[in-house]
This record gives C-alpha cells, structure tokens and sequence, in this order.
C-alpha cells in the first residue's frame, strides 16, 4: 500500500480568480507537462500511484485538488463551478507554469471536465486521456433533464439539482463511512436499490466488497472532506445543465489522439459512438470497478506510458 507521506508538497497557485492546491512533481522535466484531474469524491492524491511512474518517464506532472476540493478555493455561488471556470482554472495553470498546451488526464468528473476543456480550449490540449468515463455527447436535452427522464428524482445526479442541500448534508454528517463505503473494489453485482444511492452508502452500516486502499490512505480523504464538506464539489454536478447551454455553440468534435480506458465492472456505461466524436480514439479496459488508477495502478501506468510512448 501507498505512503502516504512521501506524496508531493502541495503550492497554493493563484488562477482565474482562485487559489489551487498543486502537488507537482519531476520539474527537472520541464517543456513536458502532463496535468491530472480527479474525479468525485476524490482529490489529486487519487493520482499517487501515477505521479512516480510519470516522472520516471520523463514528464513534469501537475495534480491540482481543483475548486471546491481540499484546501483550493471554494466559492459559494453555484454558478462558479460551470465548465467555463472549472476549464479556465487548468488553462490559467498552465499559463502560471508558462506552457502553451500538454497532454491531460482525467478520472470520472475530472474527464467531463478535460473533455470540456479541450473543446473550449482546443490549443491548449495536445492529448487527452479519459479513465471511466467517456466522451459526454450533447444531446437534444440538458442532462440533468434527460436524465431525470430516464433514471428518475432518485438518480443521484438528478437528485444533487433538485434537492439542493439534502444530500450534502447526509455525506458531511457521514463523511468517514460514506468515504469508507464508497472506497472499495471487488463488490458484488447488485440489483438496483429504491432510495438516493449516494445517501444509501453514507448511512450504510456495512460496506460491500474489499477495501480500496489501506486505512492511512483513507484517512487523507476523510480528514479533506471532514474539512471542507461535500457542497463545492458536488457543485461540479449542479452545472451539468448550465454546462450544456454553454457547449451549444462549441465544435463538438474532439481532434486530438486520446485514449479511453474503462473498467470492465464500472457501474459508469460505455459510449456507443464515442469515434464519432473523438475520431482519434484508442479504447482499451482494465478488469476492474471505478476507481482505475488506484485499484490498477501498475497495468493503468503501463497502458498509459504505452500510449504516450
């Protein structure tokens, strides 16, 4: 298991109006810079396997908790977490480090955004690696609306935009076993349960399947979130219809090469016609839940320095 005291130092970095906390690491790369972007709820130590290897293959790796994430900034107005500030946020960091553009990867939320990112900012993109969740195709619905259509009030997504504040206040009360309980691999497959999922596992006694990660990893995630609370980062998911207002007159095809990795028992569905979007694709799955890169890392490091190379 990780140590988790030999990650990277963080830097408060002042961007786009914010502050971010920034562990970099392999500045003696510099002129390759590789930007990593977690996912909910997560923060840039989910990339603590990656980091090493990364340096060790030449790349100056920059890993922000980004807004509303540990100790970054995190503004009270919704609205300051659409894709226009959350993109310009990797853009003003790569200004603060003096890079044109480099190559980024992002895990669940963190890909919705280098997706975002790389149609708002296409030059400031060079490559793009997706882990979990694919291409999100604008459709002819918002997506919390399209969703609420076809999953329900229910669905935590939905759930988030309708109820604001209800369940934030659940996963603050229960940041630990929530963290705890959602942290974990090898999980039976499950029928669909009644009630909001993400509620469901902060008050959930037992948790399913393996532990993800070893109890010192686990504590730098539940001491972040007991910190901050869930709200700013589970503001990223109240900007999902306001973010699709903002795409609608953005070229939706995304140029650069870019590799898709799936986890083959990820609750997250695959596209059926990402290459008609990302034409430069590679696919590829790792046999596992959703939390790739920390419960693969060696194969996840390998099929992506593979890629680079």
């Amino acid at each position: 298991m990780f140590d988790p005291t030999g990650f990277p130092e963080p830097t408060l970095i002042p961007v786009n109006g914010v502050e971010l906390e920034v562990f970099e690491a392999g500045q003696h790369n510099a002129g390759k810079p590789i930007v990593l972007c977690h996912g909910w709820p997560e923060l840039a130590y989910s990339w603590r396997h990656q980091i090493p290897a990364l340096v060790a293959a030449g790349y100056h790796v920059i890993a922000p908790n980004q807004r509303g994430y540990g100790n970054s900034s995190r503004p009270t107005e919704v609205t300051a977490y659409d894709i226009e500030h959350l993109s310009g946020d990797l853009v003003a960091l790569l200004d603060h480090y003096g890079y044109e553009d480099a190559t980024f990867v992002g895990h669940d939320w963190g890909s919705m955004v280098v997706w975002g990112l790389t149609l708002l900012h296409p030059h400031r993109v060079n490559k793009v690696i997706s882990l979990s969740l694919p291409y999100f195709e604008r459709g002819e619905k918002p997506w919390i609306e399209f969703m609420e259509e076809l999953l329900g009030g229910d669905y935590y997504f939905v759930h988030f935009n309708r109820q604001p504040g209800v369940a934030d206040a659940v996963l603050d009360a229960n940041a630990s076993r929530f963290l705890r309980n959602i942290y974990r691999k090898n999980e039976p497959p499950k029928e669909p349960q009644p009630g909001m999922a993400m509620i469901e596992l902060a008050r959930a006694e037992t948790p399913l399947g393996e532990p993800l990660m070893s109890d010192r990893e686990l504590a730098v995630y539940v001491s972040a979130f007991e910190s901050t609370g869930f709200t700013g980062s589970i503001n990223w998911y109240r900007n999902l219809d306001r973010n699709w207002h903002l795409l609608a007159g953005v070229d939706p095809i995304v140029q650069q090469p870019a590799l898709m990795i799936y986890g083959d028992r990820d609750v997250v569905a695959r596209s059926a016609n990402m290459a008609e979007f990302v034409p430069n694709v590679e696919v590829t799955s790792v046999d596992c839940g959703h939390w790739i890169q920390q419960e693969r890392p060696e194969e996840t490091n390998r099929l992506i320095l593979e890629w680079l190379g």
